[in-house]
């Protein structure tokens, strides 16, 4: 899990102890945390792929890594909602901004929404208040997020 260590580090620099991951397939992430030698926090894992996760959960931190990309474009606006919803504290995502390596059964490209830095700004701004944003080359082009919730 190429973001495991970064992830790792804003847990214990903030003394997070609950961790959602928004999208968390086989639970890379978990196990990037354990090789790390992260304990004592409560893991959430949601992925609508593995119904047996349960509903997305709060967290003090959500992470949400190289899903956003995946999501039909008209239901971007309801994703985001959702993780507004259950993020406390932070959220880390990560966006890849460019085409994918597979391809879905149909034919389009896996990464269904390939969109600069630039036209994911605004959307995730309606929701969050960016402490940090980095742009990166694992496995492609893209970014890495970190925020909080906007102020109500």
């Amino acid at each position: 899990m190429t973001f495991a260590p970064l992830v790792a580090r804003i847990i214990s620099e903030n003394k997070i102890k609950t961790i959602s991951d928004y999208g968390a397939g086989k639970k890379r992430l978990l196990e990037g945390f354990q090789k790390a030698g992260l304990k004592n926090f409560d893991y959430f894992p949601y992925d609508p792929a593995f119904p047996h996760y349960g509903a997305p959960k709060e967290g003090e931190l959500v992470c949400c890594i190289d899903v956003l990309e995946h999501i039909e474009p008209d239901f971007l606006q309801n994703v985001l909602i959702d993780l507004s919803r259950i993020v406390i504290k932070y959220g880390f995502f990560s966006i890849h901004t460019g085409p994918a390596g597979k391809t879905l059964s149909d034919g389009r490209n896996a990464h269904l929404i390939q969109e600069p830095t630039s036209w994911w700004l605004p959307k995730l701004c309606e929701f969050f208040d960016v402490i940090r944003l980095q742009v990166h080359n694992h496995y492609g082009r893209g970014f890495w997020i970190i925020v909080t919730p906007k102020k109500k």
